[in-house]
């Protein structure tokens, strides 16, 4: 009697697992940014004496959540996501100009635009689409912020904005974290824990700027934390730097 061969069963990846396994590549450590060599000023911070422990560090980067750069990439981020979503690129190419408005210094801007080429670099090679270059084929390295990249990216390939936005925080302050780890220095428990006790004012932050209305996005920036931002500038001339900004 022949032997019936069993054909193994053909399986299909549904469309939102997709999406999903493309958003934690293109946030993951190993999409090549060149995150890990920024720290925000977060160098300087240490240096001089703001962060020195788990407390201080937290207190730190929720500062940075609630009011300052990182509150400002999320708006950023939104509008751009919803631009791009639209197809239209009058609004995104007004996001895009506002995003490199609002670097308040020349690290801060190094840092946005640093990422924002090597984002759109990486996922034109890997995983870039003919509406991806044609929403950003007309803006320059130096003209595009890593928010406005990031943001795009999701919107060309169905990301929904909840979870896009999430993960691009959480890709964020985890990068502040590790750095954090080796500048104050943290232990790996304790670089957990910060992600952990962080994760409120990170959920919070997505709510508050999904719900942000169809406005001027310049009039929903929030950039209140002084110190972080002349860090950022003092880390220019800081004698020893492990960190490009």
């Amino acid at each position: 009697m022949a032997m019936r061969m069993r054909m193994p069963k053909r399986t299909t990846t549904p469309m939102a697992d997709t999406a999903l396994y493309s958003l934690l590549t293109w946030m993951s450590p190993a999409w090549p940014i060149g995150a890990f060599a920024h720290s925000g000023g977060l160098e300087w911070a240490v240096e001089a004496g703001h962060v020195t422990d788990v407390a201080s560090c937290g207190e730190w980067l929720a500062d940075l959540l609630g009011h300052g750069a990182l509150h400002n990439d999320a708006v950023l981020f939104v509008h751009a996501w919803r631009a791009a979503s639209a197809d239209d690129r009058t609004r995104l190419a007004e996001v895009a100009e506002l995003a490199m408005a609002s670097q308040t210094g020349f690290e801060r801007h190094l840092e946005a635009t640093a990422q924002g080429a090597a984002f759109r670099r990486i996922a034109v090679a890997t995983a870039g689409s003919d509406r991806f270059d044609g929403l950003l084929g007309e803006l320059d390295d130096a003209d595009l912020a890593y928010p406005v990249a990031a943001a795009v990216q999701c919107a060309c390939n169905g990301v929904a904005l909840e979870a896009a936005l999430t993960a691009f925080l959480h890709a964020a302050v985890a990068n502040l974290v590790s750095a954090a780890q080796r500048l104050v220095p943290l232990g790996q428990t304790d670089g957990q824990r910060l992600l952990r006790d962080l994760a409120p004012a990170v959920f919070a932050l997505a709510a508050r700027a999904i719900a942000l209305p169809d406005e001027d996005p310049f009039t929903q920036l929030s950039t209140c934390t002084l110190l972080a931002e002349l860090g950022c500038m003092a880390h220019e001339t800081q004698y020893t730097r492990l960190f490009r900004t």
